[in-house]
């Protein structure tokens, strides 16, 4: 049995390569060597024909991946997860710090989602799979699908920017009450706006902030790199930081606090939320 995904491709001024345009298109496909082994594998066709690596994308073409369903291994991840909703379609859990959604290690939340979530009775039920992604050190609600269509999907629903994510963050130094920011990102357009909730004054970073966040695009950390961008990094990032600032064994103070979007299956609408972290509570004892 195989899982179909469908993308429609953007208007382009110059053609491009297939292999130039399916990076991160496909959540399974997020790097270019990835996509060059599914090319090979005849696991990409374009307007129904299978595609090659010279296949050009002008816009407008139908991009399928078919790619074969997971065979679950016989060990199996011990991991407790905390999940915050389920039913026989979808699931949200609230990702812990320090492990990734997904990849080829064996301590992903992908490989811990079975030992956590019950088996759907759908008749397309499959093995569940994180419909997106959350940085290895981010906190937060991360959406799970548990059929093939419910996928399917929901990589549409994020594909039309029709989840509404809002993530809270701690930033250093002095910000304004509120602003957007639009700094493209790999040269593609990206979309962030902020809203200061509360600050601290700190002898060493100058000003704590209690930040809600609302990404307007999704690009890859797009939250962290906007933000720093302003001269007000995310505490505890180890990348995105200012001489001297870093901070060391507390992880990143990101957290993904609410989803809004449709049921994929009831269209019932939907609004998740989680509880911050204890170590955003110790800075800020009067937040939700």
């Amino acid at each position: 049995m195989q899982l179909k995904e469908t993308h429609i491709s953007k208007k382009n001024t110059t053609p491009v390569r297939l292999q130039e345009y399916g990076v991160g298109v496909f959540q399974q496909i997020s790097t270019k060597s990835a996509l060059k082994k599914a090319i090979k594998k005849n696991l990409l066709l374009v307007n129904g024909s299978i595609a090659t690596t010279a296949t050009l994308i002008a816009g407008g073409e139908v991009i399928e991946y078919h790619h074969p369903l997971e065979k679950e291994t016989k060990t199996r991840l011990l991991l407790k997860l905390e999940v915050v909703y389920e039913d026989d379609f979808i699931a949200i859990i609230n990702k812990p710090a320090g492990i990734l959604v997904s990849g080829n290690n064996f301590k992903t939340i992908a490989n811990a989602l079975p030992q956590n979530l019950k088996m759907s009775s759908a008749e397309d039920a499959v093995s569940p799979k994180p419909c997106h992604r959350l940085d290895y050190a981010t906190t937060g609600l991360l959406l799970v699908g548990k059929t093939s269509t419910s996928i399917m999907k929901l990589n549409q629903l994020f594909e039309r920017k029709a989840i509404e994510k809002i993530y809270y963050a701690v930033t250093m130094g002095a910000m304004k009450e509120a602003g957007q920011i639009d700094l493209p990102i790999d040269d593609k357009p990206a979309s962030s706006s902020y809203q200061v909730l509360q600050s601290v004054v700190s002898e060493r970073f100058s000003f704590l902030n209690l930040v809600k966040l609302s990404p307007h695009t999704g690009r890859r950390h797009q939250l962290r790199k906007h933000l720093f961008s302003i001269g007000n990094p995310i505490l505890g990032d180890a990348t995105y930081i200012l001489e001297g600032l870093q901070l060391k064994g507390k992880g990143l103070y990101l957290h993904a606090n609410s989803l809004w979007f449709q049921h994929p299956i009831t269209n019932e609408e939907m609004h998740v939320s989680s509880h911050l972290p204890k170590k955003f509570k110790k800075l800020f004892p009067d937040t939700i």
